[in-house]
């Protein structure tokens, strides 16, 4: 399929929520000829009370998640033409998620968790194809676990580009050409057939990957909100809708706490230079964000980005002094418990470092295990602090221009900065505060610089 031919669209969870969210997106889907294939999240709310259901848990806590997922799902199902057909299947994929969950409240794992949670995105594709065949229009529905294959890290699992790429060549493409496609975004299958999930907003990460696969034109990523803003409108309803932004510039508004794009989802589309739209599902008239390689403008200053619940490990020893291989040892520890570090700082007796708790389906406990910290408390003093948030301000060549320090830094006065990290990155200048001051903190630095 020649790549003038192709839009992969993506829809998230509030764009599939309900009936007539449902309806809202069918409109996009099929008032775009070149949309061809379409990658649906599953409803909102539905992920987590899977996730919930697969931690284990009391048969009366079971029943009550079981049906809060069922009124979602049915309450699609009485608004279709062909109710009975459909509600047969949907009560045959609830059932089956009863069954999971009974299995993990005896014995919960992360492979069973991928197992239920991908239930979610198969009741969505399976509503939504029906919604758009009853406007007359040939939809295949696609089960895209049988080119997305994966390794067998269940709950961040990473696909085999190679595969995919062969596999969409000669499953998918034959199947776009002679219709509309609806697939799962978020899941894929290991090499024995179990059921993985690319982490938790994976389904952007799947609409990019199979753009990359199948060379599409563009990328079309429907949430809601209207594209990228310079921070969050719920934090400050001044912010301001960037309307051209650079692959680097998102992914560090992602990485640091921007919501709208996962950040993996860039990666796909930045091998292969495809530009991805960012809109509203909502208000589709509204316009959006276009991310290409590059924009006209680079602005000094981009965007203030908030993440909340961050820890902060401290770890003091006099051995760091004049010695090799004490971060080694640290961070050996810290990935023998298959732990994230994020961001960190060094002084001559310690070190300090953010952990990164996002990205996985598992919720099971803290990231701080009693076992984590014996084996550090046996190297060095352990500091913990909790209920912190990371502010970002994200920008272009900030490590080369001058004065920067002094007019961030100048306006945060009046806040205690936990951590400090500038000069690793000419995109991103960040700092850690207490979560309380973290919103009051975000409104006085984009007033600063944007208003």
């Amino acid at each position: 399929m020649s790549q003038s031919a192709l839009i992969v669209a993506k829809f998230g969870g509030t764009s599939v929520a309900d009936f007539d969210a449902m309806n809202r997106s069918a409109d996009i889907v099929l008032s775009r000829s070149d949309v061809k294939l379409v990658v649906l999240s599953a409803s909102a709310g539905v992920t987590n009370l899977l996730v919930t259901l697969s931690e284990g848990q009391p048969v009366t806590v079971r029943q009550q998640l079981l049906e809060k997922l069922a009124r979602i799902q049915y309450a699609i199902v009485d608004k279709l033409r062909a109710a009975v057909v459909i509600r047969e299947e949907v009560s045959r994929i609830l059932e089956n998620i009863a069954l999971l969950a009974d299995k993990a409240a005896l014995t919960p794992s992360a492979c069973l968790a991928d197992e239920l949670v991908s239930h979610g995105e198969l009741l969505s594709t399976l509503l939504f194809s029906e919604i758009i065949r009853e406007r007359g229009v040939p939809v295949q529905w696609f089960d895209v676990r049988r080119v997305m294959k994966t390794s067998n890290r269940f709950g961040h699992a990473e696909p085999d580009i190679a595969a995919l790429a062969e596999l969409s060549d000669s499953v998918l493409t034959p199947l776009i050409t002679e219709s509309l496609v609806i697939t799962q975004g978020f899941i894929g299958c290991e090499a024995g057939g179990l059921t993985t999930t690319l982490g938790r907003g994976g389904s952007d990460y799947t609409a990019a990957l199979l753009g990359e696969a199948l060379k599409a034109q563009r990328i079309d990523i429907w949430t809601d909100v209207q594209g990228i803003y310079t921070t969050d409108p719920r934090i400050v309803p001044t912010a301001k809708r960037i309307d051209e932004i650079t692959f680097e510039e998102a992914a560090e508004m992602a990485t640091f706490g921007a919501r709208v794009l996962h950040p993996a989802t860039l990666l796909p589309a930045v091998r292969n230079d495809i530009p991805v739209f960012v809109g509203s599902s909502q208000a589709p008239e509204g316009g959006g964000t276009i991310v290409y390689n590059q924009t006209r403008q680079q602005p000094l200053f981009r965007a203030v980005t908030l993440r909340r619940n961050q820890t902060l490990l401290t770890l003091h020893s006099l051995n760091m002094l004049h010695a090799r291989g004490f971060l080694a040892e640290v961070f050996a520890i810290l990935a023998r418990h298959d732990i994230s570090v994020d961001l960190v700082t060094t002084s001559e007796v310690s070190v300090a470092l953010t952990l990164d708790t996002t990205g996985s389906t598992s919720h099971h406990g803290s990231l701080l295990t009693t076992g984590l910290l014996t084996e550090l408390s046996s190297l060095c003093r352990v500091e913990v602090e909790e209920n912190l948030s990371l502010v970002a301000l994200i920008g272009n060549q900030l490590t080369q221009s001058q004065g920067i320090g002094k007019e961030v830094f100048g306006v945060m006065e009046q806040f205690s900065l936990r951590m400090i990290c500038y000069g690793a990155s000419n995109y991103n200048l960040c700092f850690l505060v207490p979560g309380n001051d973290a919103e009051h903190a975000v409104r006085t630095l984009h007033q600063h610089i944007f208003e």
